[in-house]
């Protein structure tokens, strides 16, 4: 048996390297232990070429990241497979396959996490505000989230620190080092940083081997501003909604099942004020498994907190469930979901309203209109005014978020940014009326 060292639980490009060597020197998978830390194993030098799909390539990036222990054997054991002529991409289901996109999808959903719900504490240093993040990850996702979040506010002294490690940005280069066990509250984190912060950042080391950072829209949530944090249904919501969601994960209802990665059900406390309603997860969302997450779900979060609405406290949810898409190479683009899958899917958005009572359903969209009314609906005609559904629910339409996303002009897309925010203003007192009748 065949030890190979690599030199941190992300190392990406010595795992490629070592893989890569490895294949073509013939060396069978059941003859490799794989394990981290201490000098890391040299490259095999082999003959020849193989060639990696980059699907295979980006689910491999990603699965590296999880925390499982197997996970270097069994990518390994895949990319032989490949070299040995299976068709592993397109064929029938493999079940090591499926055990990397599991692994891919938990990271990204983590990923995804520690960009939203990581919060910051501002310490001054040299004059200047450093800002200085503690979240604790699922999985490895610290180096390449780094990577993302310094790009994104590359002016910006940073530190996110973690079980697993730290990473410190000062507006030059990104360096990581040491993290921290445990983090009991922020006056903890500020008393560990005051006493540590010097010896930390002069042992932190750069060129650090990490898989590149997601190329996703996505855009980590500022450092100075309070972190959105889980946005999830309340320990004591109802269970009959729990086991309709965990019911809703198996839904063959309509066609677009197949294709997708997942069923995408609503989010929110079971007491929330009310139901908005979008039009289908996309890209991010069926990704990650989570409504509203992605470019879409960012502006309305944005809108939100302007207009004085916490989306802790609404639903958020789609009419139809499953994200509906044509493929053009690696993208997989948006497309409108049909009256068949609306009409089938609406099962499901009836679950929700039923379970939720809320005071007011926000319909953002034409086809979250027709689910909620029942008919077609021109937005520009019936938008911010209260209506009712015909069996007397109490409904408020608008614009779907995304509509923001596709207006080219800045000029217009302003205007129609601060009329959203109204809407949002006037839902939040028809949210007020509503509690007094």
């Amino acid at each position: 048996m065949q030890t190979i060292v690599l030199r941190n639980e992300t190392d990406w490009d010595g795992w490629r390297r070592v893989t890569r060597g490895l294949i073509l020197a013939g060396v069978a998978p059941q003859t490799l232990a794989w394990t981290i830390g201490g000098e890391a194993t040299d490259a095999t030098a082999g003959s020849g070429s193989f060639q990696v799909p980059r699907e295979l390539v980006s689910l491999a990036a990603l699965a590296i990241q999880a925390r499982e222990a197997d996970r270097f054997g069994l990518l390994y054991g895949l990319f032989w497979r490949l070299h040995q002529g299976e068709k592993l991409l397109g064929g029938d289901p493999d079940r090591d396959l499926a055990t990397v996109r599991r692994m891919a999808l938990a990271v990204r959903a983590d990923a995804h996490r520690m960009r939203t719900h990581m919060r910051y504490l501002a310490v001054q240093e040299g004059g200047a505000a450093r800002f200085v993040g503690w979240f604790e990850p699922a999985h490895f996702v610290l180096a390449a989230n780094a990577q993302l979040i310094v790009r994104r506010f590359p002016d910006l002294a940073l530190s996110i620190v973690t079980p697993d490690g730290a990473a410190h940005w000062d507006r030059r280069e990104l360096r990581f080092g040491s993290g921290l066990r445990q983090v009991a509250d922020d006056g903890a984190l500020r008393a560990w940083w005051e006493a540590e912060h010097e010896t930390l950042l002069r042992a932190a080391v750069p060129g650090v081997s990490v898989p590149e950072a997601e190329a996703l829209d996505e855009i980590p949530r500022p450092p100075d501003r309070a972190p959105l944090g889980p946005v999830v249904l309340h320990p004591k919501s109802d269970p009959a909604l729990r086991d309709s969601a965990n019911e809703a994960a198996g839904c063959q209802r309509c066609p677009l099942y197949e294709p997708a990665t997942q069923t995408v059900f609503g989010e929110g406390p079971a007491d929330a004020v009310a139901l908005f309603v979008g039009e289908q997860p996309g890209d991010q969302e069926d990704t990650i498994g989570r409504p509203f997450v992605g470019p879409a779900g960012q502006i309305m979060d944005r809108a939100m907190e302007e207009a004085g609405l916490d989306r802790r406290m609404v639903y958020v949810t789609n009419a139809v469930k499953h994200f509906k898409f044509s493929q053009r190479g690696k993208r997989r683009i948006h497309q409108t979901p049909e009256v068949p899958e609306i009409q089938a899917c609406k099962f499901w958005l009836d679950v929700e309203r039923v379970h939720l009572r809320p005071r007011l359903v926000v319909l953002m969209g034409g086809s979250a209109a027709r689910a909620g009314l029942g008919r077609s609906v021109t937005i520009s005609r019936e938008r911010g005014r209260p209506m009712r559904a015909p069996d007397g629910q109490a409904v408020f339409v608008t614009v779907h978020p995304s509509y923001l996303l596709r207006i080219p002009d800045a000029a217009a897309k302003a205007r129609e940014y601060e009329a959203f925010v109204r809407d949002l203003g006037a839902i939040k007192a028809l949210i007020a009326a509503e509690d007094r009748v």
